[in-house]
């Protein structure tokens, strides 16, 4: 019997037809699409408004005049020997750093109190309802309870002369020696619910076995927190501590409607300093240096973040 094998053919190229090149196209730039609204608002609303300040930066009498001139880096010596800039500077150094390391206690200490299995059900409810409440006033009505409850006649002197801790009332906003301090604890008290919930998810989010574990080894409840809780919530507070940094340096509403960063500049803080040379001195060549002074610092500490979370 003999065999027949079937001719081989040749291999054909496959043609590409114009349709096709141009639907492979389409489909190509159907995503830039989809993007082109978000990245026009961003331009619009960010890039080119950045772009502008910078510019108005290195001019001189800027908006006021017809016709500004360069200035150079003069607007930026201005600003940086100013001494109500340093001063501006020095407490909202101090202002972010207290915030955000009594955010972080008080958060994890709230959230751990809310995670333990010592506390009821209703208990839990109860609690997190008075803890959460600082958090569903908005920044206009926490600054008005607070100016009428640190009046020289309000409520916290009242108590505090009742204790007998002080003889007569004292002027927690006015006091060029209290203000900042005030200041700092009314900001605190605002702003540590949103890290006490976040902290409590990522309690939640702990394997029940690692303590399990460590208490087989013979830990007790300090070195399984140093050497379990702690570890495990690192990643999460590292990336909210440096949120709270940008977000707090950033703070403008609450100062403004409390001190408008007085007394005698005790509570003048970056954001409050740059909106005073713009609208109340008409310095806006010098609000501009000091608004890209403020976005050279914010553009570190983000730096830091995306670095942390790319870590991740």
């Amino acid at each position: 019997m003999t065999s027949m094998t079937a001719p081989k053919t040749a291999p054909t190229e496959e043609r590409v037809t114009p349709g096709r090149t141009r639907s492979t196209l389409a489909g190509r730039l159907i995503p830039y699409g989809y993007l082109s609204p978000t990245v026009l608002l961003i331009v619009v609303l960010m890039v080119v408004p950045i772009v502008m300040v910078i510019g108005y930066s290195f001019q001189d009498n800027v908006i006021v005049q017809e016709n500004p001139v360069f200035a150079g880096f003069a607007n930026y010596t201005k600003v940086l020997t100013d001494p109500d800039f340093l001063a501006a500077l020095q407490n909202t150094a101090i202002f972010i750093t207290v915030s955000t390391v009594a955010h972080l206690v008080l958060g994890l200490a709230f959230a751990m109190m809310l995670n333990t299995q010592l506390l009821g059900g209703v208990t839990k409810a109860v609690f997190r309802i008075v803890y959460i409440l600082p958090w569903l006033f908005t920044i206009a009505v926490i600054a008005v309870i607070w100016r009428l409850l640190l009046d020289p006649s309000g409520v916290v002197n009242y108590v505090l002369h009742t204790l007998g801790l002080i003889q007569e009332g004292v002027n927690w906003l006015g006091d060029p020696g209290k203000a900042l301090w005030a200041i700092t604890f009314v900001n605190v008290w605002s702003g540590y619910p949103f890290f006490m919930i976040s902290l409590l998810a990522a309690l939640q989010g702990i394997p029940g076995h690692l303590y399990e574990a460590a208490a087989m080894d013979g830990a007790n409840w300090f070195q399984r927190f140093t050497h379990v809780t702690l570890p495990q919530l690192r990643p999460v507070i590292v990336s909210m501590a440096v949120l709270d940094l940008i977000w707090t340096s950033q703070q403008f509403a609450l100062i403004w409607m409390t001190t408008g960063g007085g007394p005698l500049h005790a509570t003048e803080m970056l954001s409050t300093y740059t909106y005073k040379q713009a609208f109340s001195e008409y310095e806006f060549a010098t609000a501009s240096a000091a608004a890209v002074i403020v976005l050279l610092l914010t553009m570190i500490l983000a730096f830091f973040y995306v670095r942390q979370q790319r870590e991740r």
